[in-house]
């Protein structure tokens, strides 16, 4: 195993001197998704007696009407924000600027926080930029949920490339650890530590039945995310899914989506279709739906990686549609319809109701430390140690 697991003590392996000051540690979150994610991380680090919290709230938090800015206003101060993305425009090139927009805003709010260590999880643009900005202005990197794979929309290329950018890996499984070394990150700098999306779901209760009923005790919930391709692609397999719900006669809850490229398309066909489009809501909200339709024997159909960690891991069926996380860990509950035709979508959805409720255990992405680990390793790791900031490929 690279790095300490999740199955012994938090604490990292190796340990260095107590900093003079508490280290500040920047957590840059940018969409409703990955601060979900970010939070049990984030209250570990405010709890730490030896690191100091600085949230910023960047991209996707900040494209009016910014709800999910609120919920992180909500839980941390904020240090910073920081407006990238334009509202209406969702093209790979409009990413492509404000990706770049992303870059200089965030070298000046490093420059003027002053972090020991900037934070990133995942793969968007938020924190493409973050971990850009970081590496070349000279501050150290930490990135969790590197080393998958993930197909998405540019995830792939991104992720990596923020690996290659990083100065200490925080990888959630032990395959991702192992992708990273063969990237040629020394070992001594990857640590196993899980995912944080499974931290906080003991906490949430079940949504009440008085308010399921009200949202018409649907047996699934759809969360279907644009993956880059035309619009016209994006309505179609959105029909698709649709048309197997409608056949099987599944009363659906349908989700937003994300703001990736694509989005436009995923929305006309849902429009089209009449269906009422359930707008951001707090993750409390979220998981305490998974966790009713879990009871009830429903489904989670999309392409959301909620759908390969937190749905298996509270016991709920999914379906995974299309391309969007291919390469990435699926515990083994977790049924795909490759083929993203409406009657593949009604056979694969059909053969996952009938099969047996999922119990949660076989599950490759943690035990719920997540955030404590994290926060061991930013106290304890010096960013100022040799062959830290100064990177070095393995190979």
């Amino acid at each position: 195993m690279i790095g300490p697991g999740w199955a012994g003590d938090p604490e990292p392996a190796r340990t260095h001197a107590k900093p003079a000051r508490r280290r500040r540690v920047a957590v840059v979150t940018g969409s409703r998704a990955d601060f979900g994610l970010l939070r049990p991380v984030m209250a570990a680090v405010d709890a730490h007696h030896d690191l100091d919290l600085l949230a910023i709230a960047a991209g996707a938090h900040l494209i009016p009407p910014a709800v999910s800015f609120r919920d992180v206003k909500a839980q941390f101060p904020i240090a910073d924000s920081i407006p990238m993305q334009k509202p209406g425009r969702t093209t790979r090139p409009d990413d492509a600027e404000a990706l770049g927009t992303g870059i200089s805003r965030l070298t000046r709010s490093f420059g003027s926080l002053e972090p020991d260590w900037v934070v990133v999880l995942g793969d968007r643009i938020e924190a493409f930029a973050a971990a850009a900005a970081a590496n070349v202005g000279g501050w150290a990197l930490a990135h969790l949920h590197g080393g998958d794979r993930a197909e998405g929309v540019a995830d792939e290329s991104m992720r990596h490339a923020i690996s290659k950018l990083a100065h200490l890996h925080l990888p959630a499984t032990q395959a991702s650890a192992d992708r990273l070394v063969r990237m040629g990150e020394k070992p001594e700098h990857v640590h196993v530590v899980g995912s944080p999306a499974i931290d906080d779901l003991a906490t949430f209760e079940a949504m009440p039945e008085a308010e399921f009923s009200e949202l018409g005790s649907p047996r699934a919930v759809v969360l279907l995310h644009p993956t880059g391709r035309p619009h016209e692609a994006e309505e179609h397999v959105t029909a698709n899914l649709l048309d197997a719900l409608a056949v099987l006669k599944i009363e659906p809850i349908v989700l937003a989506p994300n703001h990736d490229p694509g989005r436009a398309g995923v929305l006309r066909m849902l429009k089209e279709r009449g269906q009422n489009i359930e707008p951001h809501r707090p993750r409390a909200w979220f998981v305490s739906l998974l966790k009713r339709i879990a009871m009830t024997d429903g489904v989670l159909v999309g392409n959301s990686s909620a759908g390969l960690i937190e749905a298996p891991a509270l016991g709920c069926r999914v379906v995974d549609i299309g391309p969007r996380q291919n390469g990435r860990e699926r515990p083994p509950a977790v049924r795909h319809a490759d083929d993203q035709s409406a009657q593949a979508i009604e056979r694969t959805i059909l053969d996952t109701l009938a099969a047996p409720r999922p119990d949660g255990n076989d599950h490759p992405y943690g035990d719920g430390h997540t955030g404590e680990r994290v926060a061991a390793l930013l106290a304890s790791v010096d960013p100022n140690t040799r062959g830290v900031l100064a990177k070095l490929n393995a190979y």
